[in-house]
């Protein structure tokens, strides 16, 4: 099993049917979409710095916006099938279909170690991932992705969560970083290719 986040700034952007048609096509039965909040999560920051509120309540809606975002994906991709929760992610890949996770059981009532900014949708992707004993992780971002920096570098260049490095250490499995730009590479990866160009 897969877990792939598709970033929150894709959201409008014209690429975004490719990925899910892709994902949709090549990823049934072995892919779980988590998806990123994107301009919904960067207005609860705008919310959260101009009323000054606390984090847990900020968190609470940086996940809602997450599945609003999971919504939107599979309405335009309604092969995707929603999965509620992480116990239904296997039955959506037994059928052969892509999961898009809904991340409602994130909600918490009380404030903890991911209920803060520093551990948004990357850091999110990651523990899933874990929990799920994926065979791989990728994030897809809408910047350029420089295939020459680590983990820590792109963090430190805001393009992954701050802490991201430390959680990706030691994983059982690879993890990708691409640009939204690198849909043959993706294709590729699901194929079993090792290029983009085989095939």
């Amino acid at each position: 099993m897969w877990v792939v986040k598709l970033g929150g700034s894709l959201g409008a952007d014209p690429v975004l049917p490719k990925w899910l048609e892709l994902l949709a096509q090549l990823g049934g039965g072995r892919v779980t979409i988590v998806c990123g909040g994107g301009p919904l999560a960067d207005e609860v920051r705008r919310t959260q710095a101009f009323w000054q509120f606390h984090d847990l309540a900020a968190h609470n809606m940086a996940v809602l916006a997450m599945a609003q975002m999971a919504y939107q994906l599979q309405a335009m991709a309604p092969t995707l099938q929603l999965a509620a929760r992480k116990s239904e992610i296997a039955g959506v890949l037994h059928k052969g279909r892509a999961a898009v996770w809904l991340p409602f059981e994130l909600q918490r009532d009380m404030a903890d170690a991911r209920t803060n900014w520093g551990a948004s949708s990357d850091t999110i992707a990651i523990d899933l991932a874990r929990e799920l004993n994926a065979e791989r992780l990728t994030l897809v971002k809408s910047c350029a992705i420089d295939p020459a920096l680590s983990l820590a570098q792109l963090a430190g260049n805001g393009v992954l969560d701050l802490g991201f490095a430390q959680l990706a250490s030691g994983a059982a499995f690879p993890i990708d970083v691409m640009a939204k730009g690198e849909l043959a590479r993706m294709r590729a990866l699901l194929l079993g290719q090792t290029s983009p160009l085989a095939g």
